[in-house]
């Protein structure tokens, strides 16, 4: 790892499992990202601002799918059992209006049901925001750790995005902690090609 990615990411702990990270996930220099690409890959906040701060424009969140599923295993990044309910859901973030066939971000996130407040899992089934807005509007007070990030080539997307199948995406995963307990597994995808 170059000297300014071991400051970046072992000297401030800022990603906490990256020898963890999945075997199709391939290493990617910091340096080989433009400054906006290193502002996706390392924030804390909501994406979806950032994006709209970035490109001075809205960008909208298209929920593609979301379903209760019960684990079939223990899960380690969730701190949770065998058979317990989480909600997967899977969401783009694209440009809005003019701006609609610019794609931004594929989201894939696991969130666990009963760990979250009323105000959230309505949000939840409503569908309309990004989770980002969602904790930020229920005043919920949480920490996202980074686990891991890297290169990835996906070969299995959505069909609204399937055009972008072998092309290569910026991607990290984090999950999202509230009081002392995780509530949400996120991978977010980034692409590093022109989408339209």
């Amino acid at each position: 790892m170059p000297l300014n990615q071991t400051f970046l990411f072992e000297k401030n702990g800022l990603c906490i499992a990256q020898s963890a990270k999945p075997d199709g996930l391939q290493e990617i220099s910091l340096d080989q990202l433009t400054p906006f690409q290193r502002a996706l890959l390392v924030t804390d906040g909501t994406v979806t601002q950032l994006i709209e701060a970035y490109i001075l424009a809205p960008v909208e969140v298209i929920q593609l799918s979301q379903q209760k599923q019960i684990l079939s295993a223990d899960h380690l990044w969730l701190d949770t059992h065998q058979g317990t309910t989480v909600v997967a859901r899977k969401v783009i973030i694209q440009g809005k209006g003019r701006e609609s066939s610019v794609f931004y971000t594929y989201a894939e996130s696991l969130i666990v049901h009963n760990r979250l407040p009323k105000i959230i899992l309505k949000g939840l089934e409503a569908g309309e925001e990004g989770l980002g807005q969602l904790l930020r509007r229920s005043g919920l007070e949480t920490r996202r750790d980074l686990l891991w990030y890297g290169l990835e080539y996906t070969s299995s997307l959505p069909d609204t995005i399937k055009h972008m199948e072998g092309k290569p995406f910026l991607s990290r995963t984090y999950r999202v902690i509230a009081q002392g307990k995780p509530i949400m597994l996120i991978n977010e995808r980034f692409p590093l090609t022109e989408s339209s």
